[in-house]
């Protein structure tokens, strides 16, 4: 019964939208001198964030090339071996 009920209840309310509480929605729209200052506000982070972390990871990597990658790679692992031997002769 409590099953039928809610059914009901939900296909009512998905049918029957209260148009009553739409027309009051355009109070919160106001439009004032400050509105594009807010937009604007809002989308800055949305460019900057992106061209910022493009400017910090180039620096980064600026003078890296593969071969000197790979380098560090091989000098990072046998530095792994090394400490891997002296704990376990530990």
């Amino acid at each position: 019964m409590k099953r039928i009920l809610s059914i009901f209840l939900v296909s009512g309310l998905a049918t029957a939208p209260a148009v009553c509480l739409a027309a009051d929605s355009y109070r919160w729209l106001h439009v004032t001198i400050d509105t594009p200052w807010m937009i604007f506000l809002f989308l800055l982070p949305m460019v900057l964030i992106p061209a910022i972390l493009m400017a910090v990871l180039y620096w980064k990597f600026a003078g890296t090339t593969p071969e000197s990658r790979k380098r560090e790679e091989a000098r990072l692992e046998a530095s792994k071996d090394r400490v891997k031997q002296s704990e376990s002769t530990d």
